[in-house]
């Protein structure tokens, strides 16, 4: 789906004390920038944020992180946060791929909710839950590594489990009709069309 480009979107959230405008800097030492030693856990493909602003608010003993890859769809998390005081919440404006370059050996868990499926074969490492992102995701894990995942596309639910499963992590969980305490804006839509929502979570020792 094409994003409505939105003016001046790069200074919108240039000016969000949110934003982490230089993330390459904090690489290892992301606990010191929230000056706690709490969890750490990033939702990958944030968008407007609802979902890990809601996960934020709830859980002020855990860090999150959002990372999106376009600066239009954060204009949408920025406006949310506007009044709001979260200390616990940073967002990076980034493209996935370059992770390694941002985090070492101290994520607890990773949120992919609603990511772009690529449905096309020779798009297949695109995904964010191909071995070539897992692989990438190795190397941020703290200790156990969590992926939990969320999306309405039942073909990417699919390979998902048996790219997750090909990569040594345990399929601890399944649901293709789930509701979650916590929604994306996407997963609002979905729900009140009637269009399933499947989830998976695992962990890899």
């Amino acid at each position: 789906m094409r994003l409505k480009h939105i003016k001046n979107a790069d200074v919108i959230i240039a000016s969000s004390p949110y934003l982490v405008k230089n993330p390459t800097e904090y690489k290892g030492k992301w606990n010191k920038l929230f000056d706690n030693e709490n969890p750490i856990e990033i939702e990958i493909g944030t968008g407007k944020g609802k979902f890990i602003i809601s996960l934020a608010l709830d859980n002020p003993g855990v860090n999150y992180i959002g990372i999106e890859k376009y600066d239009t769809p954060l204009v949408g998390a920025v406006k949310r946060l506007e009044g709001l005081k979260i200390n616990n919440l940073k967002l990076i404006c980034m493209d996935a791929a370059n992770i390694e370059d941002i985090f070492d050996k101290e994520v607890d868990k990773i949120y992919l909710n609603f990511s772009d499926p690529w449905p096309k074969k020779r798009h297949t490492k695109r995904r964010l839950s191909s071995p070539l992102f897992l692989n990438k995701y190795d190397n941020i894990f703290k200790n156990t590594k969590r992926i939990q995942m969320k999306t309405d596309n039942d073909a990417l639910y699919e390979y998902s489990i048996e790219s997750f499963s090909e990569n040594g992590y345990e399929i601890v969980k399944t649901d293709t009709s789930y509701l979650d305490t916590h929604t994306t804006e996407y997963e609002d839509k979905f729900i009140s069309l009637g269009k399933n929502i499947n989830y998976i979570y695992v962990e890899k020792k």
